[in-house]
């Protein structure tokens, strides 16, 4: 009986630890590209800094505890805000937001994890990857009716599909994460249906289709699995460009509402006492710029990392 436990759980074990091994080797492909591994430790960098932010921040990030206005010194090591608020503390709580959590309309104080760039990104690949495998895949008027309605929206500006989104809901960080989603579907519905009307051809479709499988199921199981390479990269690109969604939303007043900082809001913030303490607008801008370019610099050499292993 003993040796009957053994060997059934030898095959659990194994099973497992080729997964690992399987992930491992997908999540190694970035430390083989330079660009990609600096890219990932300045991402790493602002996720350690959200994750700290839950449990710590040197002050509490809303309260006004020093003179207005401070340069970085000893005790603010960014400096203070117009309103004497500690900067790096706001900047910490701010990570939070845009990485980590989703607040819960009603002041509640429950939230959802997953911060509302990465639910963004996620809702717009969801809504994206439906469309376009269904336009790719089964053609005909399902893909001209998709096609056009994807084009009637590409066309209009991403900044007005803001606008008349958060107009309609009012702010909240679900309904910037729903603008996200409304302006970013399109462009992955479209990389969606050019990856899918190339794999559609291959001969393991055809085998799936002879077997008699649903069309779901070869486009959920067969095509979409066989497309991750260039999605993958696509949606570090995405996540850096829903940050910016985000932080031009906050400066413009119309983003995430309080209390917790907004960087973009900040910047705005600043902006109006910019002659008197240039680092309230400094350290804001960077933190988004940073970000953006760390994502970029993972989709960049992920991208090539890909290219040449198809090579």
């Amino acid at each position: 009986m003993a040796v009957a436990q053994r060997m059934g759980g030898a095959p659990t074990a194994s099973r497992t630890w080729g997964r690992l091994a399987r992930w491992w080797r997908g999540v190694s492909v970035i430390f083989e590209s330079r660009v990609a591994t600096v890219g990932l430790c300045m991402v790493l960098f602002w996720v350690i800094l959200a994750l700290i932010s839950l449990f710590w921040t040197p002050f509490p990030p809303n309260a006004s505890e020093f003179r207005q206005n401070l340069p970085p010194n000893s005790v603010n090591w960014l400096g203070t805000d117009h309103l004497g608020r500690d900067i790096l503390s706001r900047l910490m709580q701010g990570t939070q937001v845009i990485l980590l959590k989703t607040r819960l309309p009603g002041g509640s104080g429950w939230f959802i994890p997953g911060g509302v760039a990465i639910l963004g990104v996620l809702g717009s690949f969801l809504v994206g990857a439906i469309l376009g495998l269904n336009a790719g895949y089964r053609g005909g008027w399902t893909d001209q009716i998709i096609v056009q309605f994807l084009d009637a929206l590409i066309a209009f500006p991403v900044i007005v599909l803001y606008l008349v989104v958060i107009a309609a809901f009012g702010q909240g960080d679900l309904v910037v994460i729903l603008a996200i989603t409304v302006t970013g579907a399109p462009g992955v519905a479209r990389l969606v249906r050019s990856l899918t009307l190339d794999i559609k051809t291959r001969d393991y479709i055809r085998a799936a289709e002879t077997r008699g499988e649903s069309a779901w199921y070869i486009m959920l199981r067969e095509i979409l699995p066989n497309a991750r390479g260039p999605l993958l990269v696509d949606a570090m690109l995405r996540v850096g460009y829903a940050i910016f969604a985000i932080g031009t939303l906050g400066f413009l007043g119309i983003g995430l509402p309080p209390p917790d900082p907004d960087w973009g809001n900040m910047v705005n913030e600043a902006r109006k006492t910019i002659y008197i303490n240039q680092w309230a607008v400094i350290w804001p801008a960077l933190a988004i710029a940073s970000l953006v370019i760390g994502l970029n610099l993972m989709a960049d050499g992920l991208r090539e990392e890909i290219t040449r292993y198809q090579k």
